[in-house]
């Protein structure tokens, strides 16, 4: 960090020039405690008393870099999802001692430069989105590593199944609709066979065990190592266009 900063000093970037008038501020430092720690009390320190100080971070909980500085309250992670210059959604997670004013003028930021804030009401580990991402991925490690299915089959019921429906809409939004009483009535159907379920996806399975041979082997045959940039251009051209379709279809059939 004492490298990274004296590198920047001649510059006069870090003496408080780029924060002055700064409204909002995020931090994309990598993920480790004692880094964030020290780029917030910096910052904190620099920028002026109305700025809305925002980590990016995917796994460390706000109180964890947050709880020594004077403007903690001001503090707050607004975690993108990747690539999040095609991706909108973004979420905001307070500390303990974030205010309500700063939760709601980052929610409020977020919306205006055109992205899709999920605001949690306290911390927790995780957050949202990689806890449902987890949920989902542990459960396709498992179908593969237990040999109920491959990984193409697997990437086959999200992508041409479930994923066309959460492309637009929620879990909630898609049981809510997929009963003719809404979402009790779905409950009420439905409940037991996921209750029956349930029990056998408390087992862990070793990500970086067995299964991972199976999973990269299966991934390479359908595109090999040296093909992965070029495949993520491709992703990022889809996301583009799934991206006007979406806002196509909001303004022809509605929200």
């Amino acid at each position: 960090i004492k490298h990274g900063v004296d590198c920047l000093s001649p510059q006069q970037i870090v003496r408080g020039e780029a924060l002055a008038d700064a409204v909002h501020i995020q931090e994309n430092t990598p993920e480790n405690l004692d880094v964030k720690r020290e780029v917030f009390s910096l910052i904190d320190a620099l920028a002026g008393p109305h700025a809305v100080i925002a980590s990016s971070t995917s796994a460390l909980l706000p109180s964890k870099f947050t709880d020594h500085l004077q403007g903690r309250h001001r503090c707050v992670v607004v975690h993108p999802i990747n690539p999040p210059y095609l991706i909108p959604a973004a979420e905001v997670v307070p500390a303990p001692w974030t205010s309500p004013e700063t939760v709601e003028r980052t929610r409020a930021f977020l919306v205006a430069a055109g992205h899709a804030p999920l605001v949690m009401k306290h911390e927790l580990d995780g957050f949202i989105m990689n806890r449902l991402q987890g949920a989902l991925l542990e459960e396709a490690f498992r179908l593969v590593a237990d040999g109920y299915a491959s990984v193409d089959d697997v990437d086959i019921g999200i992508r041409d199944g479930l994923a066309l429906r959460w492309s637009f809409m929620g879990p909630f939004e898609t049981i809510d609709l997929n009963a003719p009483g809404g979402v009790r009535d779905y409950v009420e159907r439905y409940q037991t066979i996921y209750a029956n379920i349930f029990p056998q996806m408390l087992r862990r399975v070793d990500w970086a065990g067995e299964v991972i041979e199976t999973v990269e082997a299966d991934r390479s045959k359908r595109l090999p190592r040296e093909q992965l940039g070029e495949r993520q251009v491709w992703r990022d051209r889809r996301l583009m266009a799934l991206a006007a379709h979406k806002k196509k279809s909001d303004q022809e059939f509605g929200r």
